[in-house]
């Protein structure tokens, strides 16, 4: 990475970094805003970067899979791990989740040791989301962190003994910690508000599906690219759920238009 102040700072980055690279906000970033990929120098003039506040300069990481890593820590140092979750994203957000991931044995005690490793170095009292990429030999890298509950972690009020809304009170309250395991696979995926063009969807086709949780987070008005809910479906296999809810919310893209 390379830090960047100015516009010269991003020629220095590319020839260090090469190019595509990533620029970034080093704070209050999410969901895409705050970000530019660069895929050569001369058009760095095409993409209004804001350079009124500190950014990073990333290299292009060629990965195989996001994954995330919510880890709570207690008042006492006492620390708990939600098991990975592997992301999917579309248009810079966050689509699908499925827990747990796709990674060996070795890859998922790596990616809760550096997750438990993060929460201790920032002497964290609450939950981080620690997000990873994990590159096409196998390795991982934290790519970025989030110090509250996480969309990703969603899933975990069904498909975890603890979820991490409950574990966050846990740990900042002072109560012993909750435990994260998870009970049975599960996937989730974000209800936008491009579902709502044509009106109201029709909740009742998800309700209808089996072992299939609706949630709703009762805004005021939807909006392109602005999450409005989430699905979430428990089962036996975590990649056949994650098919299963794309279909339930497909279904309603359907009814909307109709």
């Amino acid at each position: 990475f390379h830090r960047v102040n100015h516009p010269d700072d991003v020629v220095a980055a590319a020839e260090r970094l090469g190019c595509p690279l990533v620029l970034k906000t080093t704070r209050d970033g999410y969901d895409g805003k705050g970000q530019w990929k660069l895929d050569a120098l001369a058009a760095m003039g095409d993409l209004n970067i804001d350079f009124e506040r500190p950014l990073i300069a990333e290299a292009w990481i060629d990965h195989q899979r996001e994954i995330s890593v919510i880890v709570a820590r207690g008042r006492d140092g006492e620390t708990m791990v939600f098991p990975p979750f592997e992301n999917q994203h579309r248009h810079h957000i966050l689509d699908l989740s499925l827990c747990p991931a796709n990674l060996d044995p070795s890859a998922t005690r790596s990616a809760i040791q550096m997750a438990t490793r993060a929460a201790e170095v920032i002497s964290l009292i609450g939950l981080l989301c620690v997000e990873m990429f994990q590159t096409r030999e196998g390795h991982l890298m934290i790519n970025e962190i989030a110090p509250r509950p996480h969309n990703s972690g969603h899933l975990t009020i069904e498909a975890c003994r603890t979820s991490q809304f409950e574990q966050q009170v846990r740990a900042v309250c002072g109560l012993p910690l909750g435990d994260p395991s998870l009970i049975q696979p599960a996937a989730m995926v974000n209800l936008m508000g491009e579902l709502w063009e044509g009106g109201t969807p029709d909740w009742c086709r998800v309700l209808a599906s089996p072992s299939v949780h609706l949630h709703l987070y009762g805004k005021g008005s939807a909006k392109t690219g602005r999450k409005m809910g989430h699905l979430t479906k428990t089962g036996p296999e975590a990649n056949r759920l994650a098919e299963q809810l794309r279909h339930v919310r497909g279904s309603l893209q359907v009814a909307t238009a109709q």
